[in-house]
């Protein structure tokens, strides 16, 4: 059993939380907005009003952070978890955030003498609380032998894929595919909508077909192939479009300083923000297909 010091309780944190919980382990959650306290409190869940209160004990860290400012000022700032945490602490950052605040954060743990990993995670809400993530782990492989166990509490996919920052860096790579390959499948059937072809037809052509995808096969963005997909409620999420946003802004300062070329992966960033423009942030990615299709309007 670990004991856990959760920072950040929002839709994906709170039930990261309760899986680690329901696998035995002692779980105290921490966040700087006190309504995303009061809401874990009201779900059962223990909660500690100081950052340092729950570090107190803890001899493992887990962070769920929205960008790099945020997670290098939760570990680097003054009073924050690397001036707090004991001897022999263990930290995970599961935040999606870029590259080089991940690398930072790291080397400055290593120079505390904490291990360190960055483990940002695959599957959005819906896998967070099934306890089906994904993890792409960067870092020694001290620190992910030792980070495996607790990961295995919140998703049973764990992968070491190299040193500190190449986790996040996965992460990014990987949303850039998804966010631009459901692009893509938006407009292959808006196109075959033009030329009379019904959206089933499409769907059980391409998926044994060698235009087959994930964002076709489990995610379709239209209504009817896929019952589970956020196409059959109203595009309520899921992973929103204000997230797929910041990660594919993400792949383009990643590509930008790397000297990458990645003009398919703008357009599509392009797209996400005429949705959060128009007042569509909060409705799932694949709302995308609504958009280019001119089936939103401006909120």
């Amino acid at each position: 059993m670990a004991r856990i010091a959760f920072i950040g309780l929002g839709n994906m944190g709170r039930p990261m939380c309760e899986n680690l919980t329901k696998a035995g382990h002692d779980v105290v959650g921490y966040d700087v907005v006190a309504a995303a306290r009061d809401a874990y409190a009201a779900a059962g869940g223990r909660v500690a009003d100081t950052l340092a209160e729950a570090l107190d004990e803890a001899d493992t860290v887990i962070s769920m952070i929205p960008t790099g400012k945020h997670v290098r000022a939760a570990y680097e700032g003054e009073g924050g978890v690397l001036a707090l945490a004991r001897p022999g602490t263990m930290l995970i950052d599961c935040s999606t955030i870029d590259v080089e605040s991940a690398r930072a954060v790291s080397k400055a743990a290593a120079e505390a003498g904490l291990v360190m990993v960055d483990a940002p995670v695959s599957g959005a809400v819906p896998a967070a609380q099934a306890g089906t993530l994904t993890f792409m782990v960067g870092g020694t492989a001290e620190g992910f032998e030792r980070a495996r166990p607790v990961l295995a509490a919140m998703g049973p996919k764990i992968f070491h894929v190299g040193a500190s920052g190449n986790g996040v860096a996965l992460k990014i790579c990987n949303n850039m595919m998804a966010g631009m390959s459901m692009v893509a499948i938006s407009e292959v059937l808006a196109l075959a909508e033009k030329l009379g072809l019904d959206h089933q037809t499409v769907y059980d052509v391409m998926t044994v077909s060698s235009g087959n995808c994930w964002a076709l096969q489990s995610y379709c963005p239209v209504p009817g192939p896929v019952p589970a997909s956020p196409a059959n409620r109203g595009y309520q999420p899921g992973f929103a479009a204000a997230m797929m946003l910041k990660d594919m802004r993400l792949s383009q300062d990643a590509a930008a300083t790397s000297g990458a070329a990645t003009p398919l992966a703008g357009s599509a960033a392009a797209l996400y923000q005429m949705l959060v423009e128009h007042g569509h942030g909060n409705k799932d990615f694949s709302a995308v297909f609504a958009l280019i299709t001119g089936r939103l309007t401006s909120a």
